[in-house]
């Protein structure tokens, strides 16, 4: 049951860039597709969980939710949403696996954590990578926007991190809110940040072209992609040692890439599939110690089991 939630969900967020993609060239004004995708799936968590006495509304006016939803979800999707006007579905994926690298680095400028010398040889790595992915001339379409667009993919991870330090942060202060509902209120809080943004800066775009892809990406993203998904993410979290989850940046963008170039026609250039395996590599060496302590404790678990 557990590796059936982990592959599904790794097939979920591999399939939400394309999806965005999708949404995006039907038409679909960035910021508010990305408002109502997350206003939404996180009301509808919200009143579900209010339904089953599992939540409280009060989590909304908690400034901790606020400002985990600033970085978590505007400022990361803002970014990601924008930017897929310019750069392929797959693209964007790859560039959205550096958020742990930015976790690692924020931890050590803010917290002073010693940052392992192989996770910084991996973060050193992972940045080599971007530099292949983003080779000037790469895409002509675009142009310059092209490279701008994958920089902005990049700076969104850092609100990212950010968000998710907070996100630890704010379990660890809210330790009887289910990390569910307090998704969910993140998720609102961000959605109607982008929506603000929307109105702020998308007036008198052009009319949607294609209603039935634009409400599909919405629909998908919505009930797919953060409602599905993301249960799924924290039920993981819940029956699984906590970094186990998160592999899922090593096994989504190669289906971003796969699904990206073979149902809508991205192309394949060579910095990119090389670039995507070096930035892959060193998103692995930055998370190793995570990586090796779940395996021990897999492994204490089988040997405990055998005993038993």
């Amino acid at each position: 049951m557990i590796l059936l939630g982990y592959l599904t969900m790794c097939l979920i967020f591999g399939t939400t860039f394309l999806a965005i993609k999708i949404g995006v060239e039907a038409g679909l004004p960035p910021f508010l597709g990305a408002g109502l995708r997350f206003f939404a799936a996180g009301l509808l968590v919200m009143v579900w969980m209010y339904a089953r006495r599992r939540i409280s509304f009060s989590l909304l006016l908690r400034r901790e939710t606020v400002w985990t939803g600033f970085g978590l979800t505007f400022c990361t999707f803002a970014a990601l949403y924008w930017a897929e006007q310019y750069i392929s579905s797959g693209l964007a994926s790859v560039l959205s696996a550096t958020g742990p690298a930015f976790i690692l680095l924020l931890q050590a400028g803010v917290s002073r954590v010693r940052i392992p010398k192989l996770a910084l040889t991996g973060t050193l790595i992972g940045t080599a990578g971007v530099a292949l992915l983003l080779l000037p001339g790469a895409q002509a379409e675009h142009g310059r926007m092209w490279l701008i667009a994958g920089l902005v993919v990049v700076a969104g991870e850092i609100g990212y991190a950010s968000g998710a330090l907070l996100a630890k942060h704010t379990t660890a202060r809210l330790p009887d809110a289910s990390p569910i509902a307090l998704n969910a209120a993140q998720m609102m809080h961000g959605g109607w940040m982008l929506l603000l943004l929307s109105l702020l800066a998308e007036r008198g775009q052009a009319g949607i072209g294609d209603a039935a892809s634009a409400l599909f990406s919405l629909l998908y993203l919505t009930l797919i992609g953060s409602m599905a998904g993301h249960s799924l993410f924290y039920w993981l979290v819940s029956r699984t040692h906590p970094v186990f989850p998160t592999t899922w940046l090593y096994v989504s963008p190669f289906i971003a890439l796969a699904l990206g170039a073979k149902i809508y026609g991205e192309p394949l250039h060579w910095n990119a599939a090389a670039g995507s395996v070096v930035v892959l590599a060193g998103v692995l060496l930055t998370n190793w110690g995570s990586l090796r302590s779940l395996i021990r404790a897999r492994k204490a678990a089988a040997q405990a089991r055998n005993t038993a």
